[in-house]
Protein backbone atom coordinates (compact mmCIF):
# COMPACT_ATOMS: atom_id res chain seq x y z
CA UNK A 1 0.00 0.00 0.00
CA UNK A 2 1.44 3.48 -0.72
CA UNK A 3 2.08 5.49 2.11
CA UNK A 4 2.18 9.92 1.60
CA UNK A 5 5.29 9.08 3.53
CA UNK A 6 6.77 6.92 0.40
CA UNK A 7 5.47 9.93 -1.92
CA UNK A 8 6.96 12.77 0.14
CA UNK A 9 10.08 10.16 -0.38
CA UNK A 10 10.23 10.52 -3.90
CA UNK A 11 9.56 14.29 -4.25
CA UNK A 12 12.32 14.54 -2.05
CA UNK A 13 14.78 12.65 -3.77
CA UNK A 14 13.74 14.24 -7.47
CA UNK A 15 13.83 17.74 -5.96
CA UNK A 16 17.23 17.06 -4.12
CA UNK A 17 18.55 15.14 -7.16
CA UNK A 18 20.56 12.77 -5.20
CA UNK A 19 19.29 10.24 -2.60
CA UNK A 20 22.34 11.02 0.02
CA UNK A 21 20.84 14.97 0.53
CA UNK A 22 17.28 13.76 0.66
CA UNK A 23 18.43 11.54 3.22
CA UNK A 24 20.02 14.43 4.87
CA UNK A 25 16.82 16.71 4.39
CA UNK A 26 13.96 14.12 5.74
CA UNK A 27 16.57 13.17 8.66
CA UNK A 28 16.16 9.14 7.70
CA UNK A 29 19.54 6.59 6.53
CA UNK A 30 20.12 6.29 3.19
CA UNK A 31 19.12 2.68 3.48
CA UNK A 32 16.19 3.03 5.32
CA UNK A 33 15.48 5.96 2.16
CA UNK A 34 15.94 3.53 -0.08
CA UNK A 35 13.67 0.71 0.83
CA UNK A 36 11.11 2.88 0.87
CA UNK A 37 11.82 3.57 -2.50
CA UNK A 38 11.98 0.36 -3.65
CA UNK A 39 8.53 -0.71 -1.55
CA UNK A 40 6.94 2.13 -3.53
CA UNK A 41 8.12 0.76 -6.69
CA UNK A 42 6.73 -2.42 -6.36
CA UNK A 43 3.71 -1.15 -5.39
CA UNK A 44 3.68 1.10 -8.86
CA UNK A 45 4.72 -1.86 -11.08
CA UNK A 46 7.88 -0.92 -12.00
CA UNK A 47 11.13 1.18 -11.46
CA UNK A 48 10.59 4.90 -10.61
CA UNK A 49 14.23 6.39 -10.57
CA UNK A 50 16.97 5.28 -12.25
CA UNK A 51 20.33 5.72 -10.75
CA UNK A 52 23.07 7.98 -12.35
CA UNK A 53 26.27 8.42 -11.11
CA UNK A 54 25.86 11.96 -9.81
CA UNK A 55 22.33 12.23 -9.85
CA UNK A 56 18.85 10.73 -10.56
CA UNK A 57 16.17 10.76 -13.12
CA UNK A 58 12.74 10.06 -13.66
CA UNK A 59 11.41 6.74 -15.73
CA UNK A 60 8.53 7.25 -17.55
CA UNK A 61 6.63 5.48 -14.65
CA UNK A 62 8.42 7.87 -12.39
CA UNK A 63 7.37 10.97 -14.26
CA UNK A 64 3.67 9.57 -14.63
CA UNK A 65 3.49 9.40 -10.65
CA UNK A 66 5.45 12.41 -9.59
CA UNK A 67 2.44 14.99 -9.99
CA UNK A 68 -0.16 12.74 -8.70
CA UNK A 69 2.60 12.60 -5.92
CA UNK A 70 3.14 16.44 -5.62
CA UNK A 71 -1.20 16.72 -5.63
CA UNK A 72 -1.18 14.25 -2.65
CA UNK A 73 1.13 16.22 -0.71
CA UNK A 74 -0.53 19.48 -1.10
CA UNK A 75 -3.78 18.14 -0.35
CA UNK A 76 -2.46 16.21 2.52
CA UNK A 77 -0.77 19.51 3.92
CA UNK A 78 -4.29 21.48 3.06
CA UNK A 79 -5.62 18.84 5.19
CA UNK A 80 -3.90 19.40 7.96
CA UNK A 81 -4.57 22.87 7.79
CA UNK A 82 -7.89 23.09 7.50
CA UNK A 83 -8.12 20.93 10.69
CA UNK A 84 -5.77 23.06 12.67
CA UNK A 85 -7.86 26.22 11.21
CA UNK A 86 -11.19 24.62 12.38
CA UNK A 87 -9.64 24.27 15.59
CA UNK A 88 -8.52 27.25 16.71
CA UNK A 89 -4.78 26.07 16.29
CA UNK A 90 -3.50 28.39 13.14
CA UNK A 91 -4.99 31.19 11.34
CA UNK A 92 -5.96 30.24 7.73
CA UNK A 93 -4.01 30.80 4.03
CA UNK A 94 -5.51 30.72 0.66
CA UNK A 95 -3.03 29.50 -2.37
CA UNK A 96 -4.12 30.96 -5.68
CA UNK A 97 -2.47 30.12 -8.74
CA UNK A 98 -2.73 32.45 -11.28
CA UNK A 99 -0.99 34.63 -13.89
CA UNK A 100 1.68 37.66 -14.06
CA UNK A 101 -0.36 39.88 -16.23
CA UNK A 102 -3.52 39.03 -13.49
CA UNK A 103 -1.75 39.95 -11.17
CA UNK A 104 -0.96 43.15 -11.61
CA UNK A 105 -4.59 43.91 -13.32
CA UNK A 106 -7.55 41.43 -11.99
CA UNK A 107 -5.87 40.74 -8.10
CA UNK A 108 -5.06 44.21 -6.48
CA UNK A 109 -8.61 44.97 -6.17
CA UNK A 110 -9.40 41.75 -5.10
CA UNK A 111 -7.20 41.41 -2.54
CA UNK A 112 -7.69 44.47 -1.26
CA UNK A 113 -11.45 43.81 -0.62
CA UNK A 114 -10.49 40.52 0.77
CA UNK A 115 -8.14 41.92 3.53
CA UNK A 116 -10.62 44.27 4.72
CA UNK A 117 -13.69 41.10 5.05
CA UNK A 118 -10.64 38.13 5.81
CA UNK A 119 -8.26 39.73 7.73
CA UNK A 120 -7.28 37.10 9.52
CA UNK A 121 -6.44 34.51 6.29
CA UNK A 122 -3.59 35.29 4.35
CA UNK A 123 -3.12 34.83 0.71
CA UNK A 124 0.25 33.08 -0.89
CA UNK A 125 0.44 33.70 -4.79
CA UNK A 126 1.64 30.96 -6.86
CA UNK A 127 2.51 33.41 -10.43
CA UNK A 128 3.28 31.87 -14.27
CA UNK A 129 3.10 33.30 -17.23
CA UNK A 130 1.07 31.16 -19.97
CA UNK A 131 -1.81 29.50 -19.60
CA UNK A 132 -0.94 26.01 -19.65
CA UNK A 133 2.27 26.36 -16.94
CA UNK A 134 -1.32 27.20 -15.02
CA UNK A 135 -3.33 24.43 -15.72
CA UNK A 136 -0.49 22.10 -15.46
CA UNK A 137 -0.22 23.84 -12.00
CA UNK A 138 -3.05 23.02 -10.70
CA UNK A 139 -3.70 19.25 -11.79
CA UNK A 140 -0.38 18.97 -9.65
CA UNK A 141 -1.95 20.58 -6.42
CA UNK A 142 0.02 23.78 -6.55
CA UNK A 143 -2.84 25.97 -5.09
CA UNK A 144 -6.53 25.94 -3.76
CA UNK A 145 -7.55 28.41 -6.99
CA UNK A 146 -6.57 29.18 -9.97
CA UNK A 147 -7.71 32.58 -11.26
CA UNK A 148 -6.87 32.82 -15.18
CA UNK A 149 -8.21 32.50 -18.68
CA UNK A 150 -11.03 29.81 -18.96
CA UNK A 151 -9.33 26.69 -18.86
CA UNK A 152 -10.22 24.15 -22.29
CA UNK A 153 -11.67 21.13 -20.82
CA UNK A 154 -11.45 21.62 -17.13
CA UNK A 155 -12.03 18.37 -15.10
CA UNK A 156 -12.77 20.06 -12.19
CA UNK A 157 -14.91 23.14 -11.09
CA UNK A 158 -14.62 26.28 -13.08
CA UNK A 159 -16.47 29.21 -12.73
CA UNK A 160 -16.35 32.07 -15.52
CA UNK A 161 -15.88 35.52 -13.30
CA UNK A 162 -15.89 38.24 -16.19
CA UNK A 163 -14.45 39.42 -19.14
CA UNK A 164 -10.75 41.05 -19.61
CA UNK A 165 -10.47 43.63 -22.34
CA UNK A 166 -7.39 44.39 -23.92
CA UNK A 167 -5.96 47.87 -25.17
CA UNK A 168 -3.70 49.15 -27.59
CA UNK A 169 -1.41 51.60 -26.20
CA UNK A 170 1.13 53.89 -28.69
CA UNK A 171 3.05 56.86 -27.64
CA UNK A 172 1.52 60.31 -27.68
CA UNK A 173 3.14 61.67 -30.97
CA UNK A 174 2.04 58.12 -32.63
CA UNK A 175 0.68 58.76 -35.71
CA UNK A 176 -2.20 56.63 -34.45
CA UNK A 177 -2.68 58.74 -31.52
CA UNK A 178 -6.31 60.10 -32.97
CA UNK A 179 -9.36 58.95 -31.62
CA UNK A 180 -10.21 56.10 -28.82
CA UNK A 181 -10.69 53.30 -31.34
CA UNK A 182 -8.24 51.55 -33.74
CA UNK A 183 -8.34 48.81 -36.50
CA UNK A 184 -5.51 46.04 -36.09
CA UNK A 185 -5.17 45.48 -39.42
CA UNK A 186 -4.44 49.51 -39.59
CA UNK A 187 -1.63 48.74 -37.65
CA UNK A 188 -0.14 45.83 -39.89
CA UNK A 189 2.94 47.41 -41.44
CA UNK A 190 3.79 48.46 -37.69
CA UNK A 191 6.57 46.87 -35.09
CA UNK A 192 4.92 45.72 -32.10
CA UNK A 193 6.16 45.56 -28.64
CA UNK A 194 5.55 42.15 -28.27
CA UNK A 195 6.09 39.45 -25.05
CA UNK A 196 8.49 36.58 -24.79
CA UNK A 197 7.07 33.49 -26.45
CA UNK A 198 6.66 31.48 -23.20
CA UNK A 199 4.41 34.37 -22.13
CA UNK A 200 0.86 34.27 -23.01
CA UNK A 201 0.13 37.42 -23.98
CA UNK A 202 2.56 36.45 -26.92
CA UNK A 203 -0.61 34.09 -28.01
CA UNK A 204 -2.99 36.26 -27.23
CA UNK A 205 -1.26 38.90 -29.55
CA UNK A 206 -0.56 36.76 -32.27
CA UNK A 207 -4.37 35.75 -32.24
CA UNK A 208 -5.84 38.80 -32.65
CA UNK A 209 -3.69 39.92 -35.38
CA UNK A 210 -3.75 36.74 -37.03
CA UNK A 211 -7.43 37.67 -37.09
CA UNK A 212 -7.27 40.77 -38.50
CA UNK A 213 -5.25 39.00 -41.66
CA UNK A 214 -1.27 39.67 -40.34
CA UNK A 215 1.48 38.52 -38.54
CA UNK A 216 3.14 41.52 -36.07
CA UNK A 217 6.64 42.43 -36.96
CA UNK A 218 8.39 42.56 -33.73
CA UNK A 219 10.75 46.07 -32.58
CA UNK A 220 11.25 44.16 -28.78
CA UNK A 221 10.18 41.51 -26.58
CA UNK A 222 9.70 41.93 -23.04
CA UNK A 223 9.19 39.16 -20.27
CA UNK A 224 7.20 41.69 -18.07
CA UNK A 225 3.55 42.45 -18.61
CA UNK A 226 3.65 45.58 -16.91
CA UNK A 227 6.99 47.07 -19.18
CA UNK A 228 4.92 46.40 -22.61
CA UNK A 229 2.51 49.83 -21.69
CA UNK A 230 5.70 51.90 -20.57
CA UNK A 231 7.84 50.88 -23.81
CA UNK A 232 4.83 51.27 -26.29
CA UNK A 233 4.61 55.19 -24.45
CA UNK A 234 8.14 55.31 -25.20
CA UNK A 235 7.55 55.18 -28.82
CA UNK A 236 8.80 51.58 -29.60
CA UNK A 237 5.83 50.26 -31.07
CA UNK A 238 2.32 49.70 -30.26
CA UNK A 239 1.30 47.17 -27.09
CA UNK A 240 -1.55 44.88 -26.68
CA UNK A 241 -2.13 45.03 -23.30
CA UNK A 242 -4.78 44.33 -20.62
CA UNK A 243 -6.89 47.67 -19.75
CA UNK A 244 -6.75 47.18 -15.86
CA UNK A 245 -2.92 47.46 -16.03
CA UNK A 246 -2.94 51.18 -17.47
CA UNK A 247 -0.98 53.88 -14.82
CA UNK A 248 -1.83 56.26 -17.40
CA UNK A 249 1.48 56.44 -19.93
CA UNK A 250 0.71 56.71 -23.95
CA UNK A 251 -2.35 56.77 -25.47
CA UNK A 252 -4.71 54.35 -25.37
CA UNK A 253 -7.01 53.26 -28.23
CA UNK A 254 -9.71 50.52 -28.03
CA UNK A 255 -9.53 47.47 -30.69
CA UNK A 256 -12.39 47.38 -33.32
CA UNK A 257 -13.82 44.79 -33.29
CA UNK A 258 -12.84 43.98 -29.38
CA UNK A 259 -10.12 42.06 -28.34
CA UNK A 260 -11.13 40.28 -25.13
CA UNK A 261 -10.61 36.88 -23.02
CA UNK A 262 -12.47 35.24 -20.50
CA UNK A 263 -11.06 34.91 -17.26
CA UNK A 264 -12.49 31.96 -14.36
CA UNK A 265 -12.15 30.67 -11.07
CA UNK A 266 -11.02 26.67 -11.23
CA UNK A 267 -10.30 24.38 -8.57
CA UNK A 268 -10.07 20.27 -8.94
CA UNK A 269 -13.21 19.79 -6.55
CA UNK A 270 -15.63 21.71 -5.28
CA UNK A 271 -14.46 24.41 -3.73
CA UNK A 272 -14.00 24.70 -0.09
CA UNK A 273 -15.18 27.67 2.29
CA UNK A 274 -12.25 30.14 1.73
CA UNK A 275 -11.67 29.62 -2.18
CA UNK A 276 -16.08 29.79 -2.59
CA UNK A 277 -15.28 33.05 -0.16
CA UNK A 278 -12.93 34.85 -2.94
CA UNK A 279 -14.67 33.62 -5.86
CA UNK A 280 -17.32 35.74 -4.20
CA UNK A 281 -14.96 38.58 -3.60
CA UNK A 282 -13.51 38.22 -7.95
CA UNK A 283 -17.14 38.98 -8.77
CA UNK A 284 -17.80 41.85 -5.99
CA UNK A 285 -14.35 43.76 -6.62
CA UNK A 286 -15.75 45.21 -10.63
CA UNK A 287 -12.30 44.48 -12.25
CA UNK A 288 -13.79 42.71 -14.55
CA UNK A 289 -16.79 43.52 -16.86
CA UNK A 290 -19.31 40.82 -16.78
CA UNK A 291 -19.16 38.14 -19.21
CA UNK A 292 -20.95 38.95 -22.30
CA UNK A 293 -21.35 42.73 -21.43
CA UNK A 294 -20.23 45.69 -22.97
CA UNK A 295 -20.15 48.34 -20.34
Amino acid sequence: MTTLRQLEYLVTVVDEGSFTRAAELLHVTQPALSHQIRTLERSAGGPLLERLPRSVRLTPTGRAMLPHARAALADAERARCAARQAAGLEVGELQIATLYSITLGVLPRALRRWRQTHPDVGIRLFEHRHTDELVEAMYAGEADLAVGPEPAGWSGVSTAIGTEELVVVVAPDDPAAVGDTVKLGDLADRAWVHYAPDHGLADVLDRACAQAGFEPRIAVRTEQTAAAPALAAAGLGPALVPDNILTGAGHVLRPDPPVRRTLAAYTRGTPDPLAAAFIEVLFQSGSLRARGGDG
